[in-house]
């Protein structure tokens, strides 16, 4: 058989199309893999370096962490970020916790964008009980490494929303 009309064959063209197609299913399942080792692991290493994190103290019943239920999908740790309440502040971090009560150690570093509104704050600008987002990305400490932290309004509490909406009348 000449190898010219061998390559220019319908079966060649419908097996290397077979072949790029497994190659790109594997490389998606190779991304999902990734992602889900990434997330994972800092779940775990949050786990061992509990004590080490908060100083041996417990968070209480509702931390997932402490439940003793089998492990699920969300009990994993958002380890890219943290939305919440500034608990403690040193020179180069913040404890923030969040709606679920688990405090998480962000590392501020000097790339680490600090904002409020569309201003630059500097990280002596926070204080304990600011209400923060925060962006970034976990290290092998269980830390999150922050890109951006944005300082928030606080959100409404459960009295304000349920009045938010309701008017009252004058005479």
């Amino acid at each position: 058989m000449d190898i010219k009309k061998y390559f220019q064959s319908k079966g060649f063209k419908i097996t290397i199309i077979v072949i790029g197609v497994l190659i790109v299913e594997l490389l998606v399942f190779q991304a999902g893999m990734f992602t889900g080792f990434k997330k994972a692991s800092f779940s775990y290493g949050f786990g061992d370096n509990y004590y080490r994190n908060f100083n041996g103290r417990m968070m209480g019943e509702n931390d997932p962490m402490m439940r003793g239920l089998p492990f699920n999908e969300r009990d994993l740790e958002n380890s890219h970020g943290a939305i919440g309440k500034i608990v403690k502040i040193t020179s180069s971090s913040i404890v923030v916790a969040d709606q679920g009560g688990i405090e998480k150690i962000v590392a501020i570093g000097k790339d680490t964008i600090i904002k409020q509104f569309r201003d630059n704050v500097d990280l002596k600008n926070l204080k304990v009980g600011d209400f923060v987002v925060v962006l970034g990305t976990p290290n092998d400490k269980s830390e999150i490494e922050a890109k951006l932290v944005r300082l928030m309004p606080s959100p409404p509490s459960d009295s304000q929303m349920m009045n938010f909406g309701t008017t009252t009348k004058t005479k």
